[in-house]
């Protein structure tokens, strides 16, 4: 008897990043699982080189190159997810890379477990900062106060479906906090595969770092995350409770530690000799 084994649409916002997307690329050509669709979603690249490259990407068996215009990357996700045919989704953005087990491994799991909605990896960081990406292990209590789970994981197009996809109204970011959130929400649970798997690129510019950078944008969103999900909120307050108290305590903590470093440094800066050598190998 043949086995059928299900497809996974793999979906790739792209703008813009024709020095990278080969790259990308070339990590899933190489996944030991064979039955995948990979969508594209050119949202309006204007360089020449992304242009040429998905011209000839188009060329390539089970690649799909939809083209839309400054939609953002969960609009685009949306629109790529909407043409798939694959009863799996996992997005990888078209600058970040997979191993080529993790298809295979990510399926396995959801294949062993009916009720499992979201399948992710360890991973690591590479580009201008390399190394893991020190991600705490997923609890429910942890992934409340922040996003542990990456955008490269797997999940049901069905639960996309349920929970009605990817939130355009999150336009500074966490569109995938929010989806994660949702298919929580559905009573799915989530799977971490205990090796790294998926490789994350950090560049000197890109919309998580202009994100952080803005503590207004990132109040807004973390409220509009709250608003979207208070039932969920509301049903794990307890642990919720806890684990903001302890990262608040954290905080401050830290910042004192802080303002005494500074309040020593002030104290240095005073003696002649020690003043020139903060300024000129402490203080850039």
């Amino acid at each position: 008897m043949v086995i059928i084994k299900e497809k996974v649409s793999i979906i790739t916002p792209c703008y813009n990043d024709g020095k990278y997307i080969e790259e990308t690329i070339h990590s899933i050509l190489s996944q030991t699982y064979k039955n995948w669709e990979m969508i594209i979603i050119d949202d309006g690249s204007e360089d020449n080189e992304t242009i040429d490259i998905l011209k000839k990407v188009e060329l390539i068996d089970n690649i799909q190159v939809i083209k839309t215009n400054h939609v953002g990357p969960a609009e685009a996700r949306n629109i790529g997810i909407k043409h798939s045919c694959g009863e799996f989704i996992l997005p990888v953005d078209a600058d970040d890379l997979i191993d080529n087990t993790y298809i295979e491994k990510a399926v396995q799991q959801m294949n062993n477990n009916n009720n499992i909605g979201i399948v992710y990896c360890h991973a690591d960081l590479f580009g201008i900062k390399t190394g893991p990406w020190e991600l705490p292990e997923y609890s429910i209590d942890k992934m409340l106060i922040d996003n542990i789970i990456f955008v490269s994981a797997l999940f049901r197009k069905s639960d996309w479906e349920q929970v009605g996809g990817f939130k355009s109204n999150m336009e500074h970011g966490m569109e995938d906090y929010d989806f994660w959130l949702s298919i929580i929400e559905l009573g799915r649970e989530v799977y971490q595969l205990p090796e790294v798997l998926f490789h994350y690129r950090v560049k000197e510019y890109s919309r998580t770092t202009k994100f952080h950078k803005n503590i207004e944008n990132v109040k807004e969103t973390y409220k509009t995350i709250y608003i979207q999900h208070k039932v969920l909120y509301d049903k794990y307050r307890d642990k919720y409770a806890i684990v903001l108290r302890d990262t608040l305590i954290e905080y401050i903590f830290m910042n004192r530690a802080y303002s005494e470093s500074i309040a020593v440094i002030e104290k240095l800066k005073r003696i002649p000799f020690l003043e020139y050598i903060i300024k000129r190998f402490i203080i850039k």
